[in-house]
C-alpha cells in the first residue's frame, strides 16, 4: 500500500473526532486535536509502514498522543450535578465558571459515523453527556486504554504500541479503568421510540406555553435542571416546572437538534425587536415517559450553525410547525 493520501485520512475524520471528543470533553480542543492528527498523519506518511499493521490504528496513535498532550495538568471537566449540592429554590445563578470545568456539547453529525443500527446505538452510548463526565474521572492513560480497547475495540497488542506500552501493563490499566468507570457509568438511555418523541413533543408544547401544571406532570419527581456554566443547579420536578412558567422565558420557542447522541433543542428567545435570537442548546435527558434532566448551555448561541440551527427564527410558530 502506497503512502496514506489526504483522503484516506479524511475518511477517519469523524471517528477521529468522537475518539478525541471522549478524551477532552472539549469541541474546541477536540476540533484543534483532530486537525493536528491529520496533518501530522500527512507530514509523516513515508513513516507509515503497511506490513507493521493498519492504517486506523496508526493514525489513532497520533490521536491519543496529541490529547494525552492536551489533558496534561489539565483539570477534569465534569457536569454541574458533579460539582456539589442543588441550589435552594430561589437563589441566585452566581457567577459563572471557567468553561474548562464543564463537559461542552457536541452535534450527532460531526461524531457519529456508523450507519448499521446496532453501531449507531452504541456509537451514541459512548458519546452521551454523562458517559464522557464518567470517562473524566478515568487518569488520562487509563482513559485511553479503556477507548482504544473496550469502545474502538483494537486488540491488546495494539493499544500497547499506541500507549508505547506493554500488552500486560495496558491490561492492568485497562482493569482499573473498567473498575473505575463502573462506580460512574450513568444508566443506558432511553431508545428514540415513537413514545419518546411523543414526550418531547409534549415537553415543547408545555414550555412554549409557559403550562407549569402539565411541564410539573412530564418531569420526574427528582427531574434536575443545570445551566452550565453556572455551578448551580435544580431538583424536583414541581420546582422545575414552576421557575420554567416564569416570564424569563416569555416567547422562547424550541427547535429540535441532536446533541451527544440524544435528543437536543435549540432556544430561541425574542430580542427588543422581536427577532427570534440564540439563547443556548438544551439537552434533555428522559426516564421511562418522563423527562429527568434538562441542561441549558448558556454562551452557544454562536455554535447554533454546527447543530443544523438558525441563526433566527420567524416569530410565529411553534417547533412543531418548522
Amino acid at each position: 500500500m502506497a503512502a496514506p493520501t489526504v483522503d484516506d485520512l479524511e475518511t477517519l475524520r469523524i471517528p477521529l473526532r468522537a475518539h478525541c471528543y471522549r478524551m477532552l470533553a472539549s469541541a474546541a480542543d477536540t476540533e484543534d486535536a483532530v486537525q493536528e492528527t491529520i496533518v501530522r498523519a500527512h507530514d509523516h506518511r513515508g513513516r507509515y509502514d503497511p506490513s507493521r499493521g493498519a492504517l486506523r490504528p496508526w493514525v489513532f496513535r497520533i490521536a491519543t498522543t496529541i490529547c494525552l498532550d492536551l489533558l496534561r495538568g489539565a483539570r477534569r471537566r465534569a457536569l454541574c450535578v458533579d460539582l456539589g449540592p442543588a441550589a435552594v429554590p430561589g437563589a441566585e445563578l452566581g457567577v459563572p465558571l471557567p468553561v474548562e470545568r464543564f463537559v461542552e456539547p457536541m452535534p450527532d453529525a460531526r461524531l457519529l459515523a456508523a450507519r448499521d443500527p446496532g453501531e449507531v446505538a452504541t456509537e451514541r452510548e459512548t458519546v452521551r453527556l454523562a458517559f464522557v463526565a464518567a470517562l473524566a474521572h478515568l487518569p488520562p492513560r487509563q482513559r485511553a486504554t479503556l477507548l482504544l480497547r473496550d469502545v474502538l475495540c483494537f486488540s491488546a497488542a495494539e493499544t500497547a504500541e499506541m500507549l508505547g506500552t506493554t500488552a500486560a501493563a495496558a491490561n492492568s490499566a485497562l482493569q482499573r479503568a473498567r473498575e473505575t468507570l463502573d462506580r460512574h457509568r450513568p444508566s443506558p438511555s432511553d431508545p428514540l421510540d415513537p413514545a419518546r418523541r411523543d414526550l418531547l413533543e409534549r415537553y415543547v408544547t408545555a414550555f412554549e406555553a409557559h403550562d407549569v401544571a402539565r411541564l410539573t406532570g412530564l418531569l420526574c419527581e427528582d427531574a434536575r435542571a443545570s445551566m452550565p456554566p453556572f455551578g448551580w443547579w435544580l431538583e424536583g420536578g414541581a420546582t422545575i416546572a414552576s421557575l420554567m412558567g416564569t416570564g424569563g422565558c416569555d416567547g422562547a420557542r424550541l427547535v429540535p437538534t441532536a446533541i451527544n447522541g440524544a435528543p437536543g433543542f435549540g432556544q430561541y428567545r425574542p430580542d427588543d425587536r422581536g427577532l427570534l435570537r440564540p439563547f443556548g442548546l438544551v439537552l434533555v435527558e428522559t426516564r421511562g415517559n418522563r423527562v429527568a434532566h434538562m441542561t441549558t448551555f448558556l454562551g452557544t448561541a454562536d455554535r447554533f450553525p454546527e447543530f443544523g440551527l438558525p441563526r433566527v427564527l420567524p416569530t410565529t410558530g411553534s417547533a412543531h410547525d418548522r
